[in-house]
């Protein structure tokens, strides 16, 4: 089993696609919403620089944003309000579903009280973003990728 499939069944609420095929489309769409999430991350995280190991590769906001509806329910956040969320298409494929499920995972949380303490780390090789829930915290990749 790939890596992408083991995290992906993994996840909470993996019920969604218990008949996964980790095939190449969904290696591809898997990537796909990674890219909107990350995207996203560093719009939440404006104006704290984004995670200095893909800052250069971001998609705009408004094609993340678009990407990640497509691929599930809708998050609607206007220029200057806040994000909300609207509901999940009816697909039954399980490779689709799945995905779905994690853009509505990225949507819940995009939506929710912890967008505000999300950071990303500043370490120069490490792309985690991480939930900062009390003032001394970092990023717990900050070693490994000095190392």
């Amino acid at each position: 089993m790939t890596g992408y499939s083991t995290a992906a069944r993994s996840r909470r609420g993996a019920s969604e696609a218990p008949d996964l095929v980790a095939d190449e489309p969904f290696r591809l769409g898997l990537i796909d919403l990674r890219q909107a999430v990350r995207a996203l991350f560093a719009r939440a995280i404006s104006p704290a620089p984004p995670s200095p190991a893909d800052a250069h590769r971001l998609m705009p906001a408004e094609e993340a944003t678009a990407r990640l509806n497509a691929t599930a329910a809708r998050l609607d956040w206007p220029g200057e309000g806040v994000p909300a969320v609207r509901l999940l298409s009816a697909e039954t494929a399980p490779s689709v579903r799945l995905l779905a499920a994690l853009a509505r995972d990225a949507i819940n949380f995009l939506s929710g009280p912890q967008r505000t303490q999300l950071r990303s780390c500043t370490a120069p090789r490490c792309v985690r973003y991480f939930v900062k829930s009390h003032g001394r915290q970092e990023c717990g990749g900050r070693a490994e990728s000095a190392a």
